[in-house]
């Protein structure tokens, strides 16, 4: 098995999210720091050099860890992981407003693009997987 290259780090999760680039990335990355943190009621941790991520489980496909949920402010839109991976994100996601999909996360281009609601409840469906 091969391994797992994003793990946790001890990066500064703020010093990160202040020089996410554009502007208005790194505006969108503080606002998400903010709702993942109200909802999961956790401390955000540096995975890799660009993932803030909430809590870990393990990845029966690699069987190392990966965050609950968590997002990356990426300079072309936002990359937020952990809302797909269950049914119930399955169903709520199409009311999350608009986005597009990769494998394993939703792409954002700016949070007004959502509906904040529906991503809180998605937020808590990730961090509530065992």
């Amino acid at each position: 098995m091969a391994e797992q290259k994003t793990r946790p780090t001890g990066a500064d999760v703020r010093e990160f999210l202040e020089a996410a680039a554009p502007a208005r990335r790194r505006e969108d990355g503080l606002r998400l720091a903010e709702i993942f943190g109200e909802v999961t009621g956790a401390e955000p941790v540096m995975w890799g050099p660009s993932i803030v991520g909430y809590g870990s489980f393990r990845l029966e496909t690699t069987g190392g860890d990966w965050p609950k949920v968590g997002f990356s402010p990426r300079k072309a839109q936002l990359s937020i992981y952990g809302l797909k991976d269950l049914p119930a994100g399955v169903e709520l996601l199409p009311g999350l407003g608009t986005y597009t999909e990769g494998a394993g996360c939703v792409y954002v281009k700016t949070l007004e693009d959502i509906d904040e609601g529906v991503l809180r409840q998605l937020i808590r469906i990730g961090w509530g997987r065992r």
